[in-house]
């Protein structure tokens, strides 16, 4: 399922476009040195895969608890109707209980710090740029740390979290190339396609903890997870 990571990450950078496009237009980067704007660049994502990867393990180690819990195919059919469940119901519905005020504090001072960061060129700022950038609040990452918690493993939530990360970066990185380089409307119908890849990836995540024994897309149960001791008779 580890692709589902990086297809969903590559699919959602359309969306990345418009939420932390402005961040990635104002990078102060060198404008007249093209191979220090490149790891200029490349740092930045560095900072942003950071705070995605540290996300990652933090959810991923919540899904290992449940996956020793014995609830592993219950949790996967469960993160597949979670995800299916937060494209379809409409975002006003969301914000009529206001989730996230409880850390609106914890955003300001974000915000504040990435202020301050780019008035400087080092690589140190960046890094820190695109590190805070990664813990802003983000419909889509909120989405691919279903999976992150479906991967029931520390270290594949964080493979899985990098992963939708690197989706994010060719289109991130052009971003600071061509300031408007996609029309509103191209970047509008792309955005229709999120919604129906989400779903997509929520339907192979609930056939995943079917376990209906179809070879890559629902494993028997037998072979859905993998185990630290083989199954001996």
């Amino acid at each position: 399922m580890l692709y589902t990571a990086f297809l969903f990450g590559l699919i959602s950078s359309f969306h990345c476009i418009g939420m932390c496009g402005p961040i990635a237009m104002m990078l102060p980067v060198e404008r007249n040195n093209p191979a220090k704007k490149v790891i200029q660049i490349c740092t930045y994502h560095l900072g942003r895969l950071t705070a995605y990867g540290s996300i990652g393990l933090l959810f991923g180690l919540l899904g290992k608890g449940l996956f020793l819990a014995g609830i592993q195919q219950q949790l996967s059919i469960f993160i597949g109707v979670a995800m299916i469940l937060v494209i379809l119901i409409p975002e006003k519905v969301f914000s009529k209980y206001n989730f996230s005020k409880p850390v609106y504090g914890w955003i300001s001072k974000i915000k504040q710090n990435l202020g301050s960061h780019f008035k400087n060129k080092s690589f140190k700022s960046l890094f820190i740029i695109g590190l805070l950038n990664g813990f802003l609040p983000c419909g889509m990452v909120y989405v691919a740390l279903f999976g992150a918690i479906a991967m029931q493993s520390a270290s594949f939530g964080v493979l899985y979290m990098l992963l939708f990360g690197l989706g994010t970066v060719p289109l991130m990185s052009l971003v600071v190339y061509i300031n408007s380089f996609l029309s509103i409307s191209f970047r509008n119908n792309i955005q229709k396609i999120i919604p129906y890849v989400g779903i997509v990836i929520g339907v192979l995540f609930i056939l995943r903890g079917l376990g209906l024994g179809i070879p890559y897309v629902s494993p028997s149960n037998m072979s859905l997870f993998i185990q630290e001791k083989a199954n001996c008779h």
